[in-house]
């Protein structure tokens, strides 16, 4: 991996620049290394192994680079923000942000272009990427459900809420029932949003436990006749192909004929799908609280006692923020530009809004 090969053929004068960059380098790898350890604490079993095995290899990072400045290696200097703001987020959290965000750094390495990073060290930052994707992909379906929930609940408040009171402020109606509408609004969508996504999430979980094997068929598996060797079917069924099924049943003989436990009912693919949609209550409860905390954003301004085109003014402002953040946080999770994702949420938001509004206007005009 990434050693200290090549330092030898440096020259003994380095200029200033080179001295920084490389101090720059030297501490980004040492915060790196920290990020690491501190999800490896709060990590078990394999999680914990790779996140060490990571920092070891940021380690060996750190050592090229310390070697390569010799005497000239100075004060520490401070790392830069972004990873300083991981080493943050890792001790207080370690969660499945900190992991996206390590996977978008990882992948933005400057080692590539730089003559005195060996080729070694640039591979190591692009398979790091991989890695942390993967242990963040791990995260990522854990959360998945309820995750989905929130995010969906959330921005339904923020956008059907403020194009209800947009559209509803538009025809000219009194303050009070642009606010009365609004809560109605709220308490009707979060009720409906609660109640779907608990369906929803409970009917995808029995789909799913339809499709499950039957635990019962172990019971059955030492009078199977191993000459028609029928189990090789199953696993077909199952989406393994003809030689693989075939492989699959006969270590199950095999296992049978030994008198251990039989595998039938073992899972094929390693994730848990329930797991991966999360429970019908959990789902619901965010979804509820999400989409009456998104709709809450738009009334605001009515609750204070604003009024007219500066109360709507307010609320669209409110709304627009919150787009932005939950657009960038689920740009974060994704492992996408944060900064694209907002933009496009803020536009999708304001621009439902904008044409209920127009709408309103319409109405109102004709109305009168």
């Amino acid at each position: 991996m990434a050693g200290t090969a090549g330092v030898s053929d440096v020259t003994a004068q380095h200029s200033a620049p080179d001295l920084r960059r490389w101090r720059k380098y030297l501490a980004d790898e040492r915060a790196e290394a920290e990020v690491y350890r501190e999800l490896a604490g709060r990590r078990s079993g394999e999680e914990r192994a790779i996140l060490l095995a990571l920092a070891e290899a940021e380690g060996r990072h750190e050592a090229h680079w310390a070697a390569l400045l010799g005497d000239d290696i100075g004060k520490p200097v401070r790392a830069d923000a972004r990873t300083r703001f991981l080493a943050v987020l890792a001790r207080r959290f370690g969660s499945v942000f900190v992991l996206a965000l390590a996977q978008r750094a990882e992948a933005r390495s400057p080692y590539a272009d730089d003559p005195q990073a060996t080729p070694a060290m640039a591979a190591d930052e692009r398979i790091h990427a991989e890695v942390v994707r993967g242990l963040a992909a791990r995260g990522r379906k854990r959360l998945s459900g309820t995750f989905r929930a929130a995010v969906f609940g959330a921005n339904d408040g923020l956008v059907s809420n403020l194009a209800l009171v947009l559209g509803i402020a538009a025809t000219g109606v009194e303050n009070s029932f642009v606010l009365f509408s609004g809560i109605a609004g709220l308490l009707a969508g979060a009720l409906s949003m609660g109640a779907g996504e608990y369906v929803s999430v409970r009917s995808q979980r029995e789909l799913l436990e339809a499709s499950s094997p039957d635990p019962e068929t172990d019971h059955v598996m030492p009078d199977l006749n191993v000459g028609a060797n029928e189990l090789a079917l199953v696993y077909r069924a199952r989406g393994l192909s003809p030689e693989a099924a075939a492989r699959r049943a006969e270590r199950v003989l095999t296992a049978i004929t030994a008198q251990e436990q039989p595998m039938l009912t073992g899972p094929i693919e390693a994730v848990d799908d329930h797991e991966a949609i999360g429970t019908g209550l959990g789902a619901a409860f965010s979804s509820f609280c999400f989409f009456a905390s998104g709709a809450l954003i738009p009334i605001l301004p009515f609750i204070f006692g604003m009024q007219g085109v500066p109360a709507l003014i307010v609320s669209v402002v409110l709304v627009g923020i919150a787009l932005i953040v939950t657009g960038a946080v689920v740009g974060l999770l994704s492992g996408a530009p944060p900064l694209l994702r907002a933009l496009r949420q803020l536009a999708i938001g304001w621009g439902a809004a904008l044409v209920t509004y127009l709408l309103g206007l319409l109405f109102g005009a004709t109305l009168g």
